[in-house]
């Protein structure tokens, strides 16, 4: 990278080297302790797997990403269940939760992270206006002599911004709440 920012996520005070940077700490932080990721996109439409990848090397701790941006998508790949869409909307706590979920099991990978939300600048309502987002991070638990067990966890957050601020500092989120959450 050049230090300049990427024209589809530039932010005034944050570009894709910060990006970049997180996701190599992400990333090294991953192989050093034998664990791979696979990324459930929605919103960011593959950005953050972009930024995982850009790193030399990245094939030893990221094995896929599912860039699902329609409902049907999220179904099909990811096995996200039509009642959660239809009762909870695709910008939502069920729906992270699953997609999470669902890059786990349909990957190698031992965590993966997920996003679905509003980047804008319509399609928002007043209950989830533009820049809502949940994340979602799911992890597998294996126990020798015990059925895999996959932990998941999910937060809102509501990011401030046009289309490619929101978009950023989604993929800068995910990466950096990844860390803290498997690091």
């Amino acid at each position: 990278m050049t230090g300049k920012a990427d024209p589809l996520l530039a932010a005034e005070d944050e570009t894709t080297d910060d990006l970049e940077r997180v996701a190599t700490e992400l990333g090294r932080g991953l192989a050093a302790r034998g664990m791979t990721i696979a990324t459930a996109e929605s919103c960011t439409a593959g950005g953050i797997a972009r930024a995982l990848t850009e790193t030399a090397g990245s094939s030893e701790w990221f094995d896929c990403g599912f860039v699902t941006y329609s409902n049907d998508a999220k179904q099909r790949l990811l096995g996200v269940r039509a009642d959660d869409l239809a009762t909870h909307g695709a910008v939502s706590d069920a729906v992270a939760r699953a997609m999470a979920i669902g890059a786990v099991q349909r990957s190698v990978a031992t965590v993966a992270v997920s996003v679905t939300g509003i980047a804008g600048p319509g399609g928002g309502s007043p209950g989830k206006p533009v820049g809502t987002v949940w994340f979602g991070f799911a992890r597998r638990n294996r126990v020798e002599g015990q059925p895999e067990a996959i932990e998941c966890s999910a937060e809102c957050m509501h990011i401030d911004g046009d289309r490619r601020t929101v978009r950023l500092r989604t993929a800068l989120h995910a990466l950096r709440r990844a860390a803290i959450i498997w690091l």
